[in-house]
């Protein structure tokens, strides 16, 4: 799993690659941590073009990123998911919280 991101004036990007899953959750949510903590903006992007997998787990990852944003009043957006991640994230809903862009 790798996570990279771009800053463009007030808006985060973040692109994910690989499989977010049991294995990869701890260092995915570490590293989202440490590039939250890094940068200031206003909103945040999550493209998921380049995942290709994510569990149950991975879902976790994410909302846990929701409720730490969301108490700084910062919404987070999904872009560019997969057909199988999109889903996922519908049938879990994950967009009702992070609405795809």
């Amino acid at each position: 799993m790798e996570i990279s991101y771009r800053k463009d004036r007030s808006v985060l990007t973040m692109y994910f690659k690989g499989e977010l899953d049991e294995c990869a959750s701890l260092a995915a949510r570490q590293t989202m941590e440490a590039i939250i903590y890094a940068n200031t903006f206003k909103t945040l992007i999550l493209d998921l073009k380049e995942l290709t997998f994510m569990d149950s787990t991975g879902i976790g990852v994410l909302l846990g990123r929701y409720k730490t944003l969301k108490k700084a009043g910062i919404p987070i957006y999904i872009q560019n998911p997969s057909v199988s991640i999109n889903k996922i994230l519908q049938i879990s809903g994950l967009y009702e919280i992070m609405p795809k862009i």
